[in-house]
């Protein structure tokens, strides 16, 4: 999953993002208001970290600019210093999802994260289960009647991304944009999606049928279940 960081305080954008990364995250920056609007007219994020005091403007003004956008799902969770209460709620008002007052704790960002992911995905808790595929979220690991499957960080993502859409067409621009990162840096022509789905679809398939990982032609893949 990839997050954008719209913080102008570098030591504290660059300590989120090594902490994110560790947790298997994709990080983009925005030092900007202006850099932040071109990023997610652009781009597609899972996260987008938003702080309110930028040089060049108030993040209030970027959230309304993502909310006129349509049919995205970004999550947002507003990082600022402003921690009075109207701030609080104007920006929840505003379509944020959550809200987190400087100085915060960085696991306390990532449980809010994971918050976020079981609410938009309607999780019970940090599991996703696929035709007796287990997808431990949290710890980003695979397991089928509570054997460890060996998958690279890639294939993780990708198995987790098409299972939290389940039922439905994941486009391989989306998936890649969702796993990679920025859609801009990656050549379109090129095959590597198809082939790290290829490797991941036949480690799944050494311990069950994978009947219900579908490739939809020209388009995608789906997850039946």
């Amino acid at each position: 999953m990839n997050v954008l960081i719209v913080e102008d305080e570098k030591a504290l954008a660059l300590e989120i993002n090594e902490f994110l990364s560790r947790e298997g995250y994709i990080v983009e920056h925005a030092w900007k208001k202006s850099s932040a609007e071109e990023k997610i007219f652009v781009n597609n994020y899972d996260f987008i970290l938003l702080d309110l005091g930028l040089p060049d403007g108030d993040g209030f003004d970027v959230l309304r600019q993502f909310k006129q956008l349509k049919d995205r799902e970004d999550a947002v969770i507003i990082l600022t210093a402003r921690s009075a209460v109207d701030d609080r709620i104007s920006g929840l008002d505003g379509g944020a999802d959550d809200y987190l007052a400087k100085p915060f704790s960085l696991n306390e960002l990532l449980a809010r994260m994971n918050a976020i992911k079981r609410r938009k995905h309607k999780l019970d808790k940090n599991e996703v289960i696929v035709h007796q595929f287990v997808l431990d979220i949290q710890n980003r690991t695979v397991s089928f009647n509570n054997e460890r499957i060996s998958l690279t960080k890639k294939e993780f993502e990708i198995f987790n991304y098409l299972a939290l859409n389940k039922n439905r067409v994941v486009s391989r621009i989306s998936l890649t944009e969702h796993v990679w990162g920025d859609i801009l840096e990656v050549n379109s022509d090129s095959n590597f999606v198809d082939v790290h789905v290829k490797n991941l679809r036949k480690k799944l398939s050494q311990f069950a049928d994978t009947n219900w990982f579908e490739t939809v032609r020209s388009v995608g893949y789906r997850i039946n279940y």
